[in-house]
């Protein structure tokens, strides 16, 4: 039992990549970037309460399922999700699905994925992926982070959707309402360009002390607080922030080179030049995020005196980069 027109993706971010192919396998042809960047899923979030090993929470992008909600809302697709108190029934459903020949998506967790090679195992239950067929006990898995499809035995595919911990999937599995999709070839960009743009731009300029280009001045703060403190407290934070924005879903860096790409195909699509041209500078603010972690990794292992109080005024430099690139695109917006 599989779908035998599932086209696989190999993308940089699971769930943007879930999205892009199972959009794509409905004639719709977004891609990943596309489908990032009209999900208004850049942000920026620094958390001191919630703690991720020990840690406060920074994040790059807006929460998980931001970006699968938001492309249906922006497509009008109606989106079916469901969680599932019983563990039998979530696996049951999926069967039914995948019998409907309906490719599913599901969240689940990485560390009981068993085609993870064990180093890159953890328990992060917020992974998205693709179920397109199964053969006698195993699930035919569409994993955006592979290159290729992989294969997973059902018990340990319910133990993925069923983990316990934070940001547990419950199950969680969603499709799309076939009927609601919009004919391919027939979506008007500009609007949904506009309306992301808009929505992108509010987001980096939340007036929360926390969270968008303020959220970054806080962080370049509490960094340069560190000068002084023992190379030990020095590590701790600043080896954080460097898992935080190269390794953990795709990072800060990362997710700025998405959305230049994105901002870079509706320049083109629309014959925008001011649309590419602020897709070179957000290309070059995410060399800068970049350069920023060496810096943060060579004060790991290497401290020198100053070092944290450098690293914070390079974070605060590109906060002044970031913040006048959301000013233009938040007043460019209004011109599409």
């Amino acid at each position: 039992m599989h779908i035998p027109d599932f086209a696989h993706q190999h993308t940089a971010h699971c769930e943007s990549g879930v999205v892009s192919t199972l959009l794509r396998h409905y004639g719709i042809d977004w891609d990943e970037a596309m489908v990032f960047g009209l999900s208004a899923a850049l942000s920026f979030a620094y958390i001191p309460v919630v703690k991720m090993a020990g840690q406060p929470l920074i994040a790059y992008r807006m929460p998980p399922k931001t970006i699968i909600r938001r492309s249906c809302r922006q497509l009008g697709v109606r989106l079916h999700m469901r969680r599932f108190s019983d563990e039998a029934a979530g696996m049951a459903a999926l069967d039914a699905a995948l019998a409907q020949g309906q490719p599913v998506g599901l969240q689940t967790s990485v560390f009981w994925l068993p085609y993870f090679p064990s180093a890159m195992r953890f328990h992060f239950n917020a992974h998205n992926l693709l179920v397109y067929g199964k053969e006698g006990d195993e699930y035919l898995i569409s994993d955006p982070v592979f290159e290729t499809v992989q294969r997973c035995p059902a018990e340990d595919l319910r133990r993925a959707r069923f983990a316990k911990g934070a940001l547990a999937a419950k199950g969680l599995m969603y499709t799309l309402d076939t009927a609601s999709l919009p004919a391919p070839g027939s979506v008007d960009l500009r609007p949904l360009v506009r309306r992301a743009l808009q929505q992108t731009a509010r987001q980096m300029a939340a007036p929360l002390p926390f969270i968008g280009v303020k959220g970054i001045r806080l962080v370049a703060k509490r960094l340069a607080a560190l000068e002084g403190a023992a190379p030990e407290q020095q590590a701790l934070l600043l080896g954080h922030m460097v898992r935080m924005q190269e390794e953990i879903g795709t990072g800060g860096a990362g997710f700025r080179f998405i959305y230049a790409y994105f901002l870079e195909q509706a320049g083109t699509a629309l014959q925008h030049e001011g649309l590419q041209q602020a897709a070179q500078t957000l290309t070059a603010i995410g060399d800068e995020w970049r350069l920023f972690a060496s810096r943060c990794v060579r004060q790991c292992r290497k401290p020198q005196p100053g070092g944290c109080r450098e690293i914070g005024a390079v974070l605060r430099g590109i906060a002044d980069q970031e913040a006048a690139l959301w000013r233009q695109l938040g007043q460019l917006a209004k011109t599409l």
